[in-house]
């Protein structure tokens, strides 16, 4: 089997990922909204169609912007599912509207969104993904793993000895906190 670390380089969609945002820590609300929106629409699909359609997603969705996106109604929806730049899928456009509510909520709770994925971390895979289905719309296993992997809060997004692994750990992953020592 290959590893993304083995398939991405030189890809011209594929590299600039892999290289310089996969399994780096994410701060701000927007990203992670953002790769939460991506990987919700990954589902049933190559990640190939969901990197070419990144920048249409980025315009139908205002930049990922938490709060308009909360507050979309029937015209924006129809927007979205009328838009073939993007993942004409109800279910998929219906859980970014949904989930950037659920943003807000947890924003209004925990001062970020960052912040709550914080309040949980560390938590096994399993009670991760237990925790997305009661928090979330569509996000399984794989959605939540990938969110966390590429997001630097679970390991595994590269092969130890791919020469972006060691500016990853340079970066700080929440998954090497117990590892690291304090300075």
């Amino acid at each position: 089997m290959n590893h993304y670390c083995d398939l991405a380089p030189g890809h011209p969609f594929h590299g600039p990922y892999h290289d310089h945002e996969y399994g780096f820590p994410v701060d701000d609300d927007r990203t992670l909204f953002e790769r939460l929106v991506l990987e919700i629409n990954q589902a049933g699909l190559s990640w190939l169609t969901v990197l070419k359609k990144r920048e249409a997603f980025r315009v139908a969705f205002e930049g990922f912007d938490i709060d308009r996106i909360a507050g979309y109604g029937e015209a924006e929806r129809a927007r979205l599912l009328a838009d073939a730049g993007i993942i004409r899928n109800r279910l998929k456009v219906d859980a970014v509207i949904h989930n950037a509510g659920v943003v807000q909520a947890l924003q209004a709770e925990h001062g970020s969104l960052r912040d709550w994925l914080d309040h949980h971390h560390p938590l096994p895979h399993a009670d991760w993904i237990k925790l997305f289905k009661r928090t979330f719309r569509f996000t399984g296993p794989e959605i939540t793993g990938e969110f966390l992997m590429s997001t630097g809060y679970l390991p595994g997004a590269h092969r130890d000895d791919c020469p972006v692994q060691a500016r990853i750990l340079e970066a700080g992953p929440h998954w090497d906190e117990g590892r690291r020592p304090l300075l």
